[in-house]
């Protein structure tokens, strides 16, 4: 028999199901393959040398860790890949929830908190793109590290805290939202519990800064000192608060809880700076938000939880879980169908073309192409990749123009 916590964290994890499972039958998305190939690479043990001895990809170890082990499973099947990053959603739910039941100031609203987590459309690129998996191994080690800091497990969490230094760059974040759990008279003694996590995070940030001069995170957009963050970072709050955490912080102050909206108000701002220096968007991409929206998580659990009638709570409860599964079943299901929609049309007509296939025009990077085939078409040789040919094809391909012999 289930206790009453086990039916509680049983009934997170259906809430991530009922809002993720249409990602189940998504097609492997533009970026999935690249990553697989370099996964085949990085991913054995035999590759360990030649990962942390590539700058750029040593700091996103864990992802393709993940990649190799469900490629070996899995080989290019969809839904295998879909039901990983699920799977580390629900734990990572569970994390918010024991985060939220170990910090005093939130516990009153940790289970509606991890609810609204769980299904919150916000951050669905992280769950249904299975690239974005380094947002959720980021999240499951730096939240694992975060919990035992709240418990003084230091041992177990400095090593997670390392794991999610090898899982994205932006781990270091977590630093400042550790002492943000802290009570503020208690900060001169976290400062000193916080060292070796801080000279874990001045390590990893060494070896990116490291990179500069050739890694392509630095001259694609992602992250430049240049970038307008007084835009990108304000808008993007905004817009992350919008609609919920707006209802949910009035709520508080008509209810007058003015010292509980600050902490999560804060880990939303924090968890947004290292994802505010893009120059390619002013708005920072649903993926990366995953992190900044258990602030949100946690300022609607609170709001729940001083609401007076439970008439009200049940109302609040079933608005909220309509509108963010609704959307996630139909606009976003709809959104990642037609961005896989090209390399599915391409790897379909390599299927059926017995010859060289000459693409014309393709709406993604050509390596992407290129290594979608390579992966789902035995011999690749048969995809002719340039425009001009000693050889003539027998079907050409060109995306939103039509294809075939």
């Amino acid at each position: 028999m289930l206790n009453r916590r086990g039916i509680q964290l049983l009934c997170l994890g259906l809430l991530c199901v009922v809002a993720y499972a249409p990602a189940l039958n998504i097609p492997l998305l533009e970026d999935d393959y690249p990553n697989i190939s370099l996964a085949r690479v990085y991913g054995p043990p035999s590759g360990l040398s030649s990962l942390f001895h590539d700058g750029v990809s040593r700091s996103r170890a864990t992802s393709y860790w993940v990649f190799f082990a469900v490629w070996r499973v899995a080989n290019l099947n969809p839904v295998v890949y879909h039901a990983v990053s699920l799977l580390l959603h629900i734990v990572n739910t569970w994390l918010v929830f024991w985060i939220a039941m170990a910090w005093p100031l939130m516990r009153p609203g940790a289970l509606w908190a991890a609810a609204f987590f769980a299904v919150h459309e916000g951050h669905q690129e992280a769950v249904m793109w299975f690239s974005a998996i380094n947002e959720l191994l980021m999240f499951a080690f730096g939240a694992a590290a975060l919990l035992c800091w709240m418990h003084k497990w230091r041992l177990a969490g400095i090593m997670l805290f390392a794991l999610a230094l090898l899982s994205k760059e932006s781990a270091v974040i977590f630093l400042p939202l550790f002492l943000l759990t802290e009570p503020v008279n208690e900060w001169r003694r976290a400062m000193v519990r916080l060292i070796p996590y801080a000279v874990l995070a001045a390590i990893a940030v060494a070896s990116v800064v490291s990179t500069r001069a050739y890694s392509f995170r630095f001259s694609d957009g992602s992250f430049s000192a240049h970038a307008p963050f007084w835009i990108t970072w304000p808008r993007s709050y905004f817009r992350l608060l919008w609609i919920w955490g707006f209802i949910a912080g009035a709520l508080l102050l008509w209810r007058k809880h003015r010292v509980s909206l600050l902490p999560s108000l804060v880990w939303i701002g924090v968890s947004l700076v290292p994802y505010s220096f893009l120059t390619y968007s002013t708005e920072i991409p649903s993926r990366q938000v995953y992190l900044a929206s258990v602030g949100l998580a946690l300022l609607f659990g609170l709001a729940i939880a001083q609401m007076p009638r439970r008439s009200w709570i049940a109302a609040v409860i079933a608005l909220m879980l309509i509108h963010n599964v609704a959307y996630l079943w139909t606009k976003k299901r709809g959104q990642f169908l037609e961005r896989a929609a090209p390399t599915e049309q391409l790897i379909e007509l390599a299927r059926r073309t017995d010859g060289l296939i000459r693409v014309r025009c393709f709406p993604r990077s050509m390596s992407i192409a290129e290594e979608a085939v390579r992966l789902a078409i035995a011999p690749p040789e048969k995809v002719l990749w340039s425009e001009t040919s000693e050889h003539p094809p027998v079907a050409e391909f060109c995306y939103g123009v039509g294809s075939g012999f």
